[in-house]
């Protein structure tokens, strides 16, 4: 069984270790961990922002990155923001990740969220049907643009 909990500085290697454990994020990510280090320490100041990791057996297996954005559409609703969604490789297909979008929205909701939204690569067609099978639906489409 999978728990999940704030992550700590000491979680940072195994956290890369996840989001370098998918074809997509082993040509994006790679930093110094020192950089990734003070990006965390930037969401712990934020207050809002919150990065979890699944345990199981003393193993982290999953992780993700929640963020609360208060907002005024939609009658001024408060959003849950997901992002950093991986689970390991070796334990995908187990119900891991339902149950990560679970705790998700518990937290989501106890935080007073009206809804809760996430961008994925449109890449990802088998994660989009995963998506859509715990009740997301596709209603928009997302652009970004880089500033680097």
């Amino acid at each position: 069984m999978v728990t999940f909990r704030e992550a700590t500085a000491g979680d940072l290697p195994a956290i890369l270790a996840l989001m370098t454990d998918d074809k997509l994020g082993a040509t994006r990510e790679g930093l110094e961990v020192a950089q990734y280090r003070t990006a965390f320490e930037r969401m712990q100041d934020e207050g809002n922002n919150h990065l979890l990791v699944g345990v199981q057996d003393g193993r982290i297996v999953a992780t993700y990155q929640l963020t609360f954005i208060s907002g005024l559409s939609l009658r001024a609703a408060r959003r849950a923001q997901i992002e950093t969604v991986r689970v390991a490789s070796d334990l995908r297909g187990q119900g891991i990740g339902a149950a990560m979008i679970a705790d998700a929205e518990a937290r989501a909701r106890a935080a007073g969220c009206a809804l809760m939204q996430l961008t994925m690569n449109k890449s990802r067609s088998q994660t989009a049907r995963f998506y859509q099978r715990l009740g997301f639906t596709p209603s928009h489409i997302g652009y970004k643009r880089d500033l680097t």
